[in-house]
């Protein structure tokens, strides 16, 4: 455990050096007042909360954005240093490839922690500051959207790190994610849409789509943070709801098997492969 406490710091400090933790903490931020600020203008009209409108810009923009910088910090993790004979010097000395993986993995995910927390708490400061009326169950609901902000990035994470250790280079790493990234992102749900338009409105069996979604964690992050309560009426996700079994602790057991399995499994190739 120590040997991991220790490549995870070597991480963050590596990341606080290279301006990964400012520059993605100032990103989101920005991006999260902006929303704010934009998103919430028509809600005097039609007496939504403010925070409310906030979670579900925030959830959209963490569909996109989350995953791929997940994947950036992640895909040359392991071919990265394996390239520039860094790992031969790190397994030199006494720790297992084991403590390696899961070390860098919690220094990144240290690091797309802080920047996701302070970033997007920026905008329930804001409006906090601007005295706006925020209950109960929509600071529960914006809580909630950061915790899983944080598991979809380190779903990514994980996927980010089984392509570094497949990867025999880093251009081929970074080429591997920029696809991983559009398929869970962009064509995996124009391909669902399509097949859903193909079947000229015959009903989609309940399991079926349950499966459909858990298959790709965007997905079940949408639904779980946009498929329920405001977010699922602003969002319209409240009909895919409607019509899915998947409760909130079904999706987040299954966004942790999406970490996990991808971990384990980089785990598994690294421990057999040369530095």
């Amino acid at each position: 455990m120590t040997n991991i406490l220790i490549i995870a710091r070597k991480e963050i400090q590596e990341g606080l050096r290279n301006r990964w933790v400012l520059a993605t903490t100032l990103l989101l931020a920005a991006l999260s007042l902006t929303l704010s600020f934009l998103g919430s203008a028509p809600t005097g009209n039609v007496g939504v909360n403010q925070l409310d409108v906030v979670i579900v810009s925030l959830s959209s923009l963490t569909i996109f954005l989350l995953p791929l910088i997940a994947l950036l910090l992640s895909h040359d993790a392991i071919v990265g240093e394996s390239e520039r004979g860094t790992m031969l010097l790190l397994l030199s000395y006494p720790i297992g490839r084991g403590e390696v993986i899961f070390g860098k993995f919690f220094g990144h995910l240290a690091i797309l922690a802080f920047a996701t927390l302070i970033g997007f708490g920026a905008s329930a400061a804001a409006l906090t500051l601007t005295g706006t009326d925020i209950t109960g169950e929509s600071w529960l609901a914006f809580l909630s959207m950061l915790g899983s902000s944080v598991l979809l990035g380190a779903v990514f994470l994980a996927i980010g790190y089984l392509t570094s250790t497949l990867a025999r280079e880093r251009s081929t790493a970074g080429g591997i994610a920029i696809g991983i990234w559009l398929f869970f992102v962009l064509i995996y749900d124009m391909a669902l849409l399509g097949g859903l338009v193909a079947s000229q409105g015959r009903a989609v069996p309940a399991l079926l789509l349950d499966l459909l979604l858990v298959a790709n964690p965007t997905d079940a992050y949408r639904l779980l943070n946009l498929g329920s309560g405001n977010a699922g009426t602003l969002s319209g996700m409240g009909g895919v709801a409607a019509n899915s079994r998947l409760s909130a602790p079904v999706m987040i057991v299954a966004l942790s098997l999406w970490t996990i399995v991808p971990l384990g499994v980089a785990t598994f190739f690294f421990s057999r492969r040369e530095a």
